[in-house]
């Protein structure tokens, strides 16, 4: 049986449930994948400056369009209860209101970037030839905002739509579009930075516009764009609900400016090429849960109601394999937690999921990325992430310990 014939309505076993959610596992990865792609063809063609200039910025661009996993997660477990109680034109209302908001929203927010990138970043830490850098990046990544948040929304939504593979599909588009224009606006023209922001940029708006197309006429999903009206409990509900799911990627875009940060004061722009190394490699590790937990908790909530000078290449290469060999083992653990959050979303206990979020990255990683280098320098900021993860996990635990009984009554059913 195909993941075509797999409804939110079935009876769902680990087997079932592995199938369904397999595509957005995929998705994930796979975007996770092609976000690196901007990484490898500035470091091997532009230079090391622009390449610290994308990992910089980019932790900024991403609190920026994380509402979109805010809107898709929360709403994405109203929608599908709301399903799951058989109102399906009540459904439908939710899903239009949910996705037309979030466009303004994205709108509104890519206006604000705009204005304000500079002094955030010269804030942040940024300044001379970086500082210029991360404003033409991100000033072409912002144009693409809204089309960002919409892409983001919609790779929960499709697995609400019951449509988890047509996501993967067309998030395969969207990533195929900027390996292709990478390769053709930084390693055959000589476009540069800039070029690689807008092939991210157009790829983006390909992973936002064809989704707004396919639901917006008529499909063979439970779900069509069409008219609705106002419902504030319904967005209230939707952000409080999706808000561990805003609260875990704000915080972590947050971190990774605080290891940025500290990482300019002990090793310079070569600690930050290094970390950002580290990052691609920890993005795709955390999508698989991700992923997991994008196409599960519809499942949940429907039945629940580098080119650089010789030298300096290698001190960057020796310094990102010590820090590898540290932080790698947070991957251990970092998915515990993420599933956890997730867990809790996907029962309507948003604030939960927010408090495991909320101390997983802004209390335990900042606290660690803070305190450690005072101890053992650099690699008190590689072994962070380590020290945070065990106290996430330990966390998690003890929540669901403290609510054992509502999570078995769920599994039960």
């Amino acid at each position: 049986m195909s993941n075509k014939t797999i409804q939110l309505s079935d009876h769902f076993n680990y087997r079932r449930l592995l199938r369904f959610t397999l595509p957005s596992i995929l998705m994930l990865v796979f975007t996770s994948v092609y976000s690196v792609v901007d990484g490898f063809f500035v470091s091997n063609f532009t230079g090391k400056t622009p390449f610290a200039a994308v990992n910089f910025i980019m932790p900024l661009l991403m609190i920026l369009g994380c509402a979109g996993f805010m809107f898709g997660t929360g709403g994405g477990a109203l929608i599908a209860k709301t399903m799951g109680v058989g109102d399906q034109k009540k459904a439908n209302e939710l899903f239009s209101l949910i996705v037309y908001v979030s466009a303004v929203c994205g709108v509104l927010i890519a206006a604000l970037g705009i204005i304000f990138l500079r002094p955030i970043a010269s804030l942040m830490g940024a300044d001379g030839q970086l500082l210029e850098y991360c404003i033409l990046y991100g000033r072409i990544i912002l144009l693409a905002l809204p089309f960002y948040v919409l892409q983001y929304e919609f790779q929960c939504l499709f697995a609400v739509a019951e449509k988890p593979k047509l996501g993967l599909y067309v998030t395969i588009a969207a990533g195929v579009t900027n390996i292709i224009l990478d390769a053709l606006l930084v390693a055959i023209f000589p476009m540069g930075l800039a070029g690689a922001a807008i092939a991210t940029a157009i790829s983006q708006f390909i992973g936002g516009i064809f989704p707004i197309i396919y639901f917006g006429r008529q499909n063979d999903s439970p779900l069509q764009l069409g008219k609705c009206s106002f419902d504030k409990w319904a967005l209230a509900k939707t952000c409080t609900n999706g808000s561990s799911e805003l609260m875990n990627n704000i915080s972590m875009s947050f971190v990774s400016m605080l290891f940025n940060i500290q990482l300019m004061k002990y090793a310079g722009e070569n600690g930050i090429a290094a970390y950002g190394v580290l990052m691609y490699v920890n993005m795709i590790f955390q999508a698989i849960f991700i992923g997991y937990s994008v196409g599960a908790a519809p499942v949940i909530s429907y039945h629940y109601g580098a080119q650089t000078d010789g030298e300096l290449k290698s001190l960057r290469q020796k310094m990102t394999v010590h820090a590898f060999t540290i932080f790698s083992f947070s991957f251990l653990l970092s998915g515990f937690s993420i599933l956890g959050s997730s867990f809790f979303t996907a029962l309507g206990d948003g604030l939960t999921s927010a408090l495991i979020a909320f101390l997983r990255t802004m209390v335990f990683q900042s606290a660690a990325v803070l305190i450690l280098p005072l101890i053992w320098g650099l690699n008190g900021i590689w072994a962070a992430i380590i020290v945070a993860e065990v106290m996430a996990t330990l966390v998690t635990l003890l929540f669901l310990a403290g609510k054992q009984k509502k999570s078995l009554l769920i599994f039960i059913k």
